[in-house]
């Protein structure tokens, strides 16, 4: 029997999962934390919550974690651009992982499942995007197609199984606690007070405060409507020329350069290289020639005003999130120095 308030949220050790564990037991809802690797324990030092091991390529293990769930967080999927096979290490485990989430969920006696997706599963084609536009048609990336395809699947199976189901589409989150590795997001954050982006891409990222997803989260488990797709984005995007000119006003003494302009051919050039230097060390690209084809000149902004209105949704802004991610970045790697 499930009850009344337990939650279970997936990659509790992840930087979405982490952090809203952390909202939810400040709520005081008792959580259970599911993460794949049980030694892992760092992200949970003086959490009062149960962590139990469970992963989303293996049903039972969340038919284990689910048992008594009232509400469950399906945070954990394969969050990555680059692999060297990506269908079957980003596309195949993340729709394994959706299926065995649903079906266990029926099993276990879920009511209610805050899926999280991504803005990959919108379509850019009009500007602002919003819920309304439907799916991304763009099927280059196998991490996009897995986001749509992906939703897709879950809402046909909550609605099979009788499952109160709803989507949230974060973007690019920073700020919050962070444990090594850092995700995407944070990572490139962290790349350009470490002075280690030297061209400008013309790719804009639409940054969020990760601690105001979590909190979108907890806002579409109690507000959000069966079936709805919810953005958790702000309203404009930041290129990554604009994210470092916040740095050089933090900053001053790390003498933080702005990336140089370089034409979108050579772009090709440099990160065809990247690619084929990924092939022989099995490491993802700084950059590949997919995100220059996807992402340069995209503009990522949004149309909020479901989000706002039905949920309650009140983002940090954009700069002051930045400001944040970057402070706390930095005080980390003082503290790790000393």
């Amino acid at each position: 029997m499930a009850q009344k308030n337990l939650a279970l949220v997936t990659g509790a050790n992840g930087h979405l999962g982490n952090n809203l564990v952390r909202l939810l037991i400040n709520k005081g809802i008792p959580v259970r934390a599911s993460v794949r690797n049980i030694k892992n324990k760092e992200p949970f030092t003086g959490l009062d919550c149960e962590v139990v091991q469970s992963d989303i390529s293996d049903r039972q293990s969340l038919v284990n974690a689910l048992q008594g769930v009232h509400t469950f967080y399906a945070v954990g999927a394969v969050f990555k651009l680059w692999a060297k096979d990506p269908k079957k290490e980003i596309y195949d485990v993340n729709m394994e992982g959706i299926r065995n989430s649903i079906e266990a969920s029926a099993e276990a006696g879920v009511k209610r499942i805050v899926y999280v997706s991504s803005i990959a599963a919108l379509n850019y084609s009009k500007l602002p995007t919003k819920e309304s536009f439907g799916y991304n048609p763009d099927r280059r990336d196998w991490y996009y197609n897995s986001k749509n395809d992906g939703k897709k699947l879950a809402f046909e199976l909550a609605k099979k199984h009788n499952i109160e189901l709803v989507a949230v589409l974060p973007s690019a989150m920073i700020g919050g606690t962070a444990f090594a590795p850092l995700s995407v997001s944070y990572n490139i954050i962290n790349l350009i007070i470490k002075k280690e982006i030297p061209v400008e891409t013309n790719i804009t990222l639409n940054w969020i405060d990760v601690k105001d997803v979590a909190e979108g989260c907890y806002l579409a488990a109690t507000k959000g409507r069966n079936g709805e797709r919810y953005i958790l984005a702000n309203e404009k995007c930041t290129s990554i020329k604009e994210t470092t000119k916040i740095a050089q006003e933090l900053f001053p003494d790390l003498k933080i350069k702005l990336p140089i302009a370089v034409p979108k051919p050579i772009l090709f050039i440099i990160s065809w290289f990247m690619e084929v230097g990924s092939k022989m060390n099995g490491k993802a690209p700084l950059l590949s020639t997919k995100d220059i084809a996807m992402f340069s000149g995209l503009q990522q902004d949004f149309e909020i005003s479901k989000s706002r209105k039905e949920l309650g949704f009140k983002p940090k802004k954009s700069k002051q999130v930045i400001k944040d991610a970057m402070l706390y970045l930095k005080n980390k790697e003082t503290h790790l120095a000393n």
